[in-house]
């Protein structure tokens, strides 16, 4: 077996869930009610991406996007 290391974001929306998504991987998002069950979850949806791509032989490079960092900014209007 194989081990992979990606980056995973989370954020919160407007209604308190937890949306998490892995950017190296198109479409791989999920959510969950705490910040624990939308982990759990992103890392059922990455094998199931992971293992997708397997079954159609398609490489892909794992790294990117590679997400750097964020920052707040100050807008004045």
């Amino acid at each position: 077996m194989k081990k992979y290391l990606l980056q995973v974001v989370i954020e919160q929306d407007e209604d308190g869930a937890f949306i998490a998504n892995c950017p190296a991987l198109e479409g791989c998002y999920t959510q969950g009610d705490t910040y624990e069950e939308a982990m759990r979850n992103i890392k059922d949806v990455i094998q199931m991406c992971l293992e997708e791509l397997r079954e159609e032989k398609k490489k892909v490079d794992l790294k990117h996007p590679e997400v750097i960092g964020m920052k707040w900014v100050e807008v004045t209007l």
